[in-house]
């Protein structure tokens, strides 16, 4: 029997509001770390996103770090950590050839070679238990080739295609494993088809074109553990295809979801049961929403005093005139409260003359928008009706360059004497 632990989206290092979560995610870590051995946990499986930028903090480094050692002195014999959009290849893989003879494998991006993303797991005797398919977030470049004048169809076809033929091509690696009942798992961090997102994520394909259906995933894979979407779901109505989640709550869209991670039993080469462990909760992120006056009786009365740390708190203040006095009292308010603090204040002006702010969805600002709906806004308000489908298409490449841009260094400025000999 092998056990399994399926997590994702840490995201270390997240700030939201500016507030650091580390305390957070310490906290999580060392229950993970106390769960594995609880839970008598063989293979731990991190799905992408271990850190939340591509240049993570000292602070973030060294958590991550921390909990590679804290959890190699438990029962839990392998590791295998892939890279998700957020996090940088050359990051992940720096130290993945010293922590291989730790048995934690590292796969940060999609190398060239397929082979070296299958990873077999041992016991004691050196004889195989597992076999993990270890794929990466797969960037538009691993999986399909550019074609100029492509229509949307096409290259959103062409996406599809690639990721499906990038999971296919593990098939006859893997054919002689299954011939001999060791159960083969796969990785991934990308968006499925009918999953539910919430704010949080970005997209990680442009449209999020890259998405494909549960069904797509060969069968010779017993489980997939998937990354990205934060509030942990099914895939497709197939059990064994899922999101873990993230651990705790990235954004206040997320304060609904059950935080949880998922546990898997493997016997004779089978996969026997899936079990959802949930995670404790160390700060709450409530929402406050209406007028002045029925917001400040739930602020007064909010108590949180049995979580470790102070909730955080939005709010969509409701006015029509006299914002500043409304804001001065909601203030006053969070002040004489011990038990939670204000983090976002998003007023909500109800009257007919409203700015483009005001006029967006209740639990939305500017600041929320994704990049590409603010591009579309400034278009449609500067210039006529279909005289700028250019300028979407150059801007849907320039969003798919990010990620490569933020990979490669910045070329070093000219001096003044490398520009005069040009």
């Amino acid at each position: 029997m092998i056990r399994v632990l399926h997590t994702a989206d840490w995201h270390l290092g997240q700030r939201l509001a500016n507030q650091e979560r580390t305390e957070e995610h310490r906290a999580f870590l060392h229950w993970l770390c106390q769960t594995i051995c609880d839970q008598k946990i063989d293979l731990l499986l991190i799905a992408g996103d271990v850190f939340d930028t591509g240049f993570p903090s000292n602070t973030a480094l060294k958590l991550y770090y921390d909990f590679l050692r804290q959890v190699k002195g438990t029962c839990c014999r392998d590791l295998v950590i892939i890279g998700g959009n957020h996090d940088s290849v050359s990051t992940l893989n720096a130290p993945a050839e010293l922590l291989r003879h730790f048995n934690v494998h590292v796969v940060g991006g999609a190398p060239a070679n397929a082979q070296d993303q299958v990873i077999v797991l041992t016991d004691d005797a050196g004889q195989p238990q597992a076999v993990v398919c270890a794929v990466p977030f797969l960037r538009d470049k691993d999986v399909r080739l550019s074609v100029p004048g492509e229509t949307g169809e096409q290259r959103e076809a062409r996406l599809k295609q690639g990721i499906c033929d990038h999971y296919n091509q593990f098939v006859p690696l893997v054919k002689e494993f299954k011939q001999q009942g060791i159960p083969v798992l796969a990785t991934g961090h990308l968006f499925a088809a009918g999953g539910s997102a919430s704010d949080s994520e970005k997209e990680i394909h442009v449209g999020n074109l890259g998405q494909i259906c549960g069904d797509q995933f060969p069968p010779e894979f017993d489980y997939v553990a998937l990354g990205h979407l934060h509030r942990p779901q099914v895939v497709h109505q197939l059990p064994h295809i899922r999101y873990s989640g993230s651990p705790i709550p990235l954004s206040f869209s997320e304060i609904t979801d059950k935080k949880q991670l998922v546990i898997l039993d493997f016997e004779a080469g089978k996969l026997t049961n899936i079990h959802e462990v949930a995670i404790p909760c160390w700060r709450k992120l409530v929402r406050f929403k209406g007028t002045i006056d029925q917001v400040l009786p739930k602020v007064i009365a909010y108590d949180n005093a049995d979580l470790p740390f102070l909730a955080w708190a939005e709010v969509q203040l409701q006015y029509e005139h006299n914002l500043h006095d409304h804001t001065a009292k909601l203030h006053e308010a969070f002040r004489l409260q011990q038990h939670v603090q204000l983090l976002i204040h998003r007023p909500q002006r109800t009257i007919d003359s409203q700015s483009l702010d005001q006029q967006l969805p209740p639990d939305q600002d500017l600041a929320d928008l994704k990049p590409k709906d603010v591009f579309l806004k400034k278009c449609e308000e500067a210039l006529q009706t279909d005289s700028y489908q250019s300028l979407l298409s150059t801007f849907d490449e320039l969003l798919e360059l990010m990620p490569q841009l933020q990979e490669e260094p910045l070329a070093p400025f000219p001096t003044q004497e490398k520009v005069l000999e040009q």
